[in-house]
């Protein structure tokens, strides 16, 4: 009897954790590859094949990476009524194939033109199209895979299991496993290939993580199932089931985004809107459904995803301006080869699949001795590490000889700081989001959970804007002037991240106050 269930022990655990751990890893893992390579040459997509200014390719930036967090309240909610998070992943994964495969049909090259001493940019309308529309499959992929991938993980666990937050950085290292790779294929093939070869590969690697999910969704069980199945098969409208609907609902919603992504100031307003009547359901819920307990868990959730609006406002500067800074303004030349900028796009990565083994032993250990900081704590640290990255990388341009160029260790230095930061807000938070949510509501508090990054990312944009320089055909008019420019913001950005961490740390008894001993 006991051999029999240590076998069946066996079975189900793979290196202390649930063996669907790994499917949720690989599956996720192949889901950023094609989302971070691809993230990686939109900057210089907009910038350099298109000719978008500074200005108008960060509000395209923000309004896409905004869309990216909002569309998971939607997948989050559809999968908690009636999808599951098994088959919300799926169509998730079909969509975002789809977009990454439309995403590689590149066109021609925008070019820039003088009519009547005016400069004018001509853009191909089709592909000019067919790229915005290819987004808007992305973007409505991304919202159902996103949340329903991290409920799985959280399902497989107790509220109170010591190795949930260790599942969640184990399960954020294979986010960034394909970040790093991502960032560095895609690059390198955007270099020696074209857009096309990089946006391609994106597309390859998204089919994989399909795969792995196709193969691997049974050890799920129930946790991944519908929550009524004979309701999804209900024919609610003649010959159309349920399920049927919700499918071409998502279709509705990519033809949408595909017409949001031309109109980013609508996307501010969408995101606001959404912010706004999203706290408004969780607070009714909290006060309405809930018990005192789980209601004050709930207001202390909603309150601890407030801080991802001012962190991811300003982190979210990597795939934007820091990215443009690298490429203008950071000697990238390394024994004689001058890299690619886009590459460094998976230095944060790096750090995080090298340090985030070392966050999960010290939680556990500090957890063992009653010393692990509490999660309004983290947050806290997480603000102040990402303000002194910016400072730090203000002064490496300070003490620079060259009023064009930084070396390249302050920028990995400022991708070390915000990795630990990142480390300490991000996996920590998506735990804590299935920790203190009501269990029928998880899917979407996780959605709320991206609902306040897409309020940051989108005010990246405006952030990101602020750095922009004068550019003629893509080519940077005065990079010492750049430089400077990037500096001035990144310096204010510092002191506010860092002020208002400080704010955090004081406010953090009150928040695990009302957490009532979930940590």
């Amino acid at each position: 009897m006991t051999e029999s269930i240590g076998n069946e022990i066996a079975e189900k655990e793979f290196l202390g954790h649930p063996r669907g751990l790994v499917i949720c890893f690989l599956t996720e893992m192949w889901e950023r590859f094609s989302y971070y390579g691809m993230r990686a040459l939109l900057i210089f997509y907009l910038t350099q094949h298109f000719l978008f200014s500074d200005q108008s390719a960060s509000s395209i930036y923000a309004a896409y990476i905004s869309l990216v967090y909002i569309t998971p309240v939607i997948g989050g909610v559809v999968a908690d009524r009636y999808l599951g998070p098994v088959k919300a992943v799926i169509l998730g994964a079909i969509l975002l194939v789809a977009g990454h495969t439309g995403m590689a049909i590149e066109g021609a090259q925008a070019v820039e033109i003088t009519v009547a001493g005016q400069r004018v940019i001509e853009r191909d309308p089709f592909y000019l199209q067919v790229f915005y529309f290819s987004l808007g499959l992305i973007i409505m992929g991304v919202g159902f895979l996103k949340a329903n991938i991290s409920t799985l993980v959280g399902s497989m666990y107790d509220r109170q299991d010591p190795r949930r937050d260790g599942a969640f950085t184990l399960f954020y290292m294979g986010i960034n496993a394909g970040s790093f790779l991502g960032a560095i294929i895609c690059g390198l093939l955007l270099q020696y290939g074209g857009f096309s070869w990089g946006f391609g590969a994106a597309g390859v690697g998204m089919l994989f993580g399909l795969f792995v999910f196709l193969k691997g969704y049974h050890l799920f069980g129930s946790a991944g199932a519908p929550k009524d199945p004979v309701a999804l098969q209900q024919k609610i409208l003649p010959g159309l089931s349920r399920e049927s609907v919700i499918y071409i609902l998502a279709f509705l919603g990519v033809l949408i985004c595909w017409q949001l992504m031309q109109t980013p100031v609508l996307v501010g307003g969408l995101v606001g809107a959404t912010l706004v009547i999203m706290t408004l359901i969780v607070v009714f819920y909290a006060f309405t459904k809930c018990e005192p307990v789980d209601r004050n868990r709930m207001l202390a959730c909603l309150f601890l995803m407030s801080y991802q609006i001012i962190f991811w406002s300003l982190w979210e500067q990597t795939g934007s301006s820091l990215n443009l800074m690298a490429d203008r303004n950071v000697d990238r030349v390394i024994l004689g080869i001058e890299l690619p900028a886009a590459i460094f796009q998976s230095v944060n990565a790096f750090f995080i699949i090298t340090l985030a083994p070392v966050f999960n032993i010290a939680w556990l250990y500090l957890n063992k001795r009653g010393w692990e900081p509490s999660t309004p704590t983290k947050f806290a640290l997480a603000l102040i590490q990402l303000g002194f990255g910016f400072l730090f990388l203000v002064y490496g341009a300070s003490i620079a000889t060259d009023p064009t160029q930084i070396a390249l260790i302050w920028l990995i230095l400022l991708y070390l700081l915000h990795t630990t930061a990142e480390l300490c807000i991000s996996p920590v938070g998506l735990s804590m989001t299935t920790k203190l949510s009501v269990p029928s509501v998880v899917g979407m508090m996780m959605g709320c959970w991206f609902l306040a990054m897409a309020g940051g990312n989108y005010i990246s944009g405006t952030i990101a804007a602020m750095t922009g320089s004068d550019t003629v055909a893509g080519e940077v008019v005065d990079p010492a002037a750049a430089l400077a420019n990037y500096m001035d913001v990144y310096y204010t950005a510092g002191i506010y991240s860092i002020g208002v961490g400080i704010l955090a740390l004081f406010l953090a008894p009150v928040l695990k106050h009302f957490m009532h001993g979930i940590k």
